[in-house]
């Protein structure tokens, strides 16, 4: 049986404010799931988020929030 991934970033280094990109990536997707809520899936102005959270986001994090989203267990405020 495969080993499970666990994903970890580095702790945050206040000498390097810009590296950790994790918190921006995580308001990038609420950002986008948020306008998606206000404007509707048929809407093209929520398309900026959407890049902006899939250049930042590991795939395995998308994924893993999706699932969540869709088991109503995603913690952060949509």
């Amino acid at each position: 049986m495969a080993d499970e991934i666990e994903l970890k970033t580095a702790p945050a280094d206040f000498r390097f404010p810009t590296t950790n990109q994790t918190r921006h990536c995580f308001t990038r997707y609420i950002e986008f799931h948020r306008c998606l809520a206000a404007k509707g899936e048929e809407s093209n102005e929520c398309e900026r988020f959407a890049k902006f959270y899939r250049s930042l986001c590991p795939g395995e994090w998308i994924e893993k929030w999706n699932e969540q989203r869709e088991n109503g267990t995603f913690p952060g405020p949509l």
